[in-house]
C-alpha cells in the first residue's frame, strides 16, 4: 500500500499548474475514486508512472483531491493534479479531454451502480471510454446505445480476439534466439509490471534492444506494442497467445532481450496466470519481485507471504529456468531498511537484488548481464 508522505501539503502550484499536452498523445483523465496509489488503483499509478499513449491530465479521487499524483506516488511532482470529481477535472482541464480511464483493478473486475452512472456522464460529454475490466462494456446495450447517442468508443481492454482465432501452443517459442526474461513475483499487485517497464527502459538507454511483452491491462493501455490480457483468455489458449505474441515481436523487432510482465504468483492458489506465462514464454531467466514487509496476500489476509526462497524453488522446479535476481518493493519501508534488506537476500539466496525505484537502474543491466554475459558483448565491452 502507498501512503502520502507526511511532509506533503496541498500547495496550489502543484495542482494548478497544467502539463503541456504532446501533440502525438491522446488526452485523458483517469477515474480511481478511493484508490489512487492503493493496491486497486494500480492501473493508475501504473498510468502516472508511464503512458506512452496517453497524457493524463488528471486524476478522480475525492480522498486524495489537491494533492499532486507524483508526490503521492513516488515522493516527486509531476504536476499531474488529483481532482474531486468529474467536474473540477473537465475544469482544471479547460477541454473535454479525449479520453476516460476507468483506473481501478478490483477483484471483482466489475462495475458499481453509481461507477456505470459516472462512465455514462463522461460519455455525455463526448469522451471515449477505456476499460480495463473483465465487464465488457460494448456488450451492454446502455453503454452501446451511449457510444451512438454521444458518437463515441468504449476500448474493453481485456476483450479477447474471436476464439476461433486464438492460437495453441506450437513450440515455436524455441525459434526465439534472445533471451526472454520473465519477472515475476510472490504476490499480485507488488510491482512486476513497473519493474519490468524499468529493465527494458534501461536495457533500451544501455544499447541493448529490448521489448517488453505485455501480459494484462494497464500494461496495454499504457501503450505496450506487444502483449495480451491474459485473465481473459481461455485456459486452454492462454500459453499459445503469449507464445504467438512473443514470436511475433521477435520477428518484428529483432530485439536483443525480450521482457514479459508477470501477473499473479506462482504460489497464489487464486491466479494460473504465472503458471501460463512460465509455459507459454519459456523463459531463459526470471527476475522475482518481493515486499519484505507484506505479511499476508494482497486481497487474501488469512494467507501467510512466501519466502522468496521458497518461490525460487517452486519456480525452477515448475519451468526449466533460473532466478537471475531479486526486486525490493519497498511498500512500508524507509531506506536504510531496503539496503538491509538488499544485502540480505543477497547474502541468503546468492543471486543479485536492488528496488528498482529507488536505486539506480544500472544495477538491474547488471543483474541482466551477469545471467546473460553475450549481451555485454554486444556492446563491445569485457564482460
Amino acid at each position: 500500500m502507498f501512503v502520502i508522505p507526511s511532509v506533503l501539503s496541498v500547495d496550489s502550484s502543484l495542482t494548478s499548474r497544467t502539463p503541456e499536452i504532446k501533440k502525438d498523445l491522446t488526452t485523458a483523465i483517469i477515474y480511481c475514486e478511493g484508490n489512487f496509489g492503493e493496491i486497486d488503483g494500480k492501473t493508475a499509478n501504473g498510468l502516472i508512472r508511464r503512458s506512452e499513449k496517453y497524457e493524463i491530465l488528471s486524476v478522480i479521487d475525492s480522498e486524495k483531491a489537491g494533492f499532486d499524483t507524483g508526490m503521492v506516488l513516488d515522493n516527486k511532482p509531476n504536476y499531474i493534479p488529483i481532482c474531486r470529481n468529474l467536474n473540477d477535472s473537465l475544469k482544471q482541464a479547460g477541454t473535454v479531454p479525449d479520453s476516460f480511464i476507468f483506473g481501478m483493478a478490483p477483484s471483482s473486475g466489475m462495475l458499481s451502480k453509481h461507477e456505470r452512472g459516472l462512465i455514462l456522464e463522461a460519455m455525455s460529454h463526448g469522451m471515449n471510454i477505456v476499460n480495463g475490466l473483465h465487464e465488457f462494456l460494448n456488450d451492454d446495450p446502455v453503454f452501446a446505445a451511449a457510444c451512438i447517442a454521444n458518437q463515441v468508443k468504449i476500448n474493453d481492454v481485456r476483450k479477447p480476439r474471436d476464439k476461433k482465432n486464438l492460437r495453441l501452443f506450437s513450440g515455436r517459442v524455441s525459434e526465439v534466439s534472445c533471451p526472454r526474461i520473465a519477472v515475476l513475483g510472490t504476490d499480485c499487485a507488488i510491482g512486476k509490471r513497473t519493474t519490468a517497464n524499468i529493465i527494458t527502459k534501461a536495457l533500451n538507454d544501455c544499447g541493448i534492444r529490448t521489448i517488453m511483452i505485455g501480459t494484462g491491462q494497464t500494461g496495454l493501455i499504457q501503450g505496450t506494442r506487444y502483449g495480451v490480457a491474459l485473465d481473459a483468455i481461455p485456459s486452454q489458449f492462454c500459453a499459445g497467445e503469449l507464445e504467438a505474441t512473443i514470436v511475433e515481436a521477435f520477428e518484428n523487432e529483432h530485439p536483443d532481450v525480450i521482457i514479459i510482465e508477470g501477473q499473479g504468483a506462482l504460489s497464489h492458489p487464486a491466479f494460473s496466470s504465472t503458471a501460463f506465462i512460465l509455459r507459454g514464454s519459456c523463459p531463459d531467466g526470471v527476475v522475482l519481485q518481493h515486499a519484505p514487509r507484506r505479511s499476508t496476500r494482497c486481497d487474501f489476509d488469512q494467507m501467510k507471504m512466501p519466502d522468496p526462497a521458497t518461490e525460487i524453488n517452486l519456480i525452477q522446479t515448475f519451468s526449466d529456468t533460473q532466478i537471475i535476481g531479486l526486486t525490493i518493493n519497498h511498500e512500508e519501508m524507509n531506506d536504510d531498511e531496503v539496503s538491509t534488506a538488499i544485502k540480505k537476500y543477497e547474502d541468503v539466496l546468492g543471486i543479485p537484488a536492488t528496488d528498482a525505484l529507488t536505486r539506480p537502474p544500472e544495477h538491474l543491466v547488471e543483474m541482466v548481464f551477469s545471467a546473460f554475459p553475450e549481451l555485454q558483448e554486444k556492446l563491445g565491452t569485457v564482460a
